[in-house]
């Protein structure tokens, strides 16, 4: 059995009383003081995540561009420098091999690829396979820390620690500086909890991850600022419908079918490019949807999905009471018949039928 790995806050999740799980290979805070606070906490204040185990690949060279066009379903020329994207590494049998972020930090020679934390040799592995014209490449995983701080008080906290504008950075767009006394640390915002924020990367030397751990809490102190686990993130994002790697989307869904058509750019060749084209023009069998609960009851992961008659029509992927709704909300992939908005489904929930109905995302 292997190893279960610290992150740079391990220490510091342990002395504040976190309940700790291994995830991803890692040792990781589930919740502090309990998911339904952590939650409120993000959406209302400021809250401060660990997602050190994340990947970060660094290409570099003429021929990185053209690596990364090849490998991931965006269309990543358009990006500029400071500029970053949403995007997928598709399978060559119609699935995801992973979805993953792409930073421009200089157009045409250096991109930052951040990749999900049980993906990181999986990813490495295919993107070298693809790697024919020697792109360099760097596996800064190990050395790179990062946390998210989300809600929206995050950038008005972190303003007062650094002299780069991170009130004003666009969605889905970074800054490279320094943070207190530490150089060369990137700030983006891209964001997984739908409520605003800012993400820090940077090199876990010099004490660095005790010196910005210790200045965000202690700048934060006056906004309520709270440590918050991996179990709020999720019911976070599932609020938003965004995917989450290994429930939602797999290496046997296709971006298509998990309603990722616009990371799917057409316009350039890309790994399967041919056969999801084909897909596209005739349709999929099955849609991811976000659907609500009309009747009481919480969906789980794996709950089969039917329609009135109690035919099988598909599965949840994810599913929770969500926090905010107050509310049975959920993920899952369904015929294509049954992915309508407002068309009733039905969850099996120990041998009951339950009914719920097709939403749109975020769910409201």
């Amino acid at each position: 059995m292997s190893e279960v790995l610290s992150t740079p806050f391990t220490h510091k999740h342990i002395a504040l009383g976190a309940k700790m799980a291994p995830f991803a290979g890692y040792n990781m805070p589930i919740s502090y003081t309990g998911i339904n606070d952590e939650h409120a906490a993000v959406r209302n204040g400021v809250g401060v995540f660990d997602v050190s185990h994340m990947g970060e690949f660094v290409l570099k060279g003429a021929d990185a561009l053209d690596l990364i066009q090849r490998v991931t379903s965006n269309d990543a020329s358009v990006l500029e420098d400071g500029k970053a994207q949403y995007s997928c590494l598709p399978n060559a049998t119609g699935g995801i091999v992973d979805d993953l972020l792409v930073y421009c930090v200089e157009k045409n020679k250096v991109y930052m690829l951040v990749v999900n934390a049980s993906n990181i040799e999986k990813d490495w592995n295919w993107i070298v396979q693809h790697n024919t014209k020697g792109v360099e490449m760097h596996n800064i995983s190990p050395k790179t820390a990062l946390l998210a701080v989300q809600g929206p008080k995050a950038a008005q906290i972190l303003q007062t620690l650094t002299s780069m504008d991170v009130m004003n950075i666009p969605y889905y767009s970074f800054l490279k500086g320094k943070l207190l006394d530490i150089d060369n640390v990137l700030i983006s915002a891209t964001g997984y909890t739908g409520a605003g924020g800012v993400e820090i990367y940077f090199e876990d030397i010099n004490d660095n991850a005790n010196k910005i751990w210790d200045a965000l809490f202690e700048a934060g102190s006056p906004f309520g600022i709270k440590p918050i686990g991996l179990g709020a993130r999720d019911t976070l994002r599932l609020e938003m419908g965004f995917c989450l790697y290994g429930n939602d989307i797999d290496d046997t869904t296709s971006p298509l079918e998990a309603g990722l058509g616009w990371i799917t750019k057409f316009n350039k060749e890309f790994t399967n490019s041919t056969a999801l084209a084909e897909q596209k023009a005739n349709g999929v069998s099955k849609k991811l949807i976000g659907f609500e609960m009309i009747d009481r009851g919480i969906p789980r992961h794996y709950y089969i999905i039917k329609d009135a008659a109690g035919n099988e029509i598909g599965s949840v992927t994810s599913g929770t009471q969500a926090p905010s709704l107050n509310k049975g909300i959920g993920l899952g992939y369904v015929q294509s018949a049954y992915a309508k908005l407002d068309t009733d489904i039905y969850i099996d929930i120990r041998n009951t039928l339950v009914k719920a109905k097709v939403v749109k995302f975020p769910f409201k």
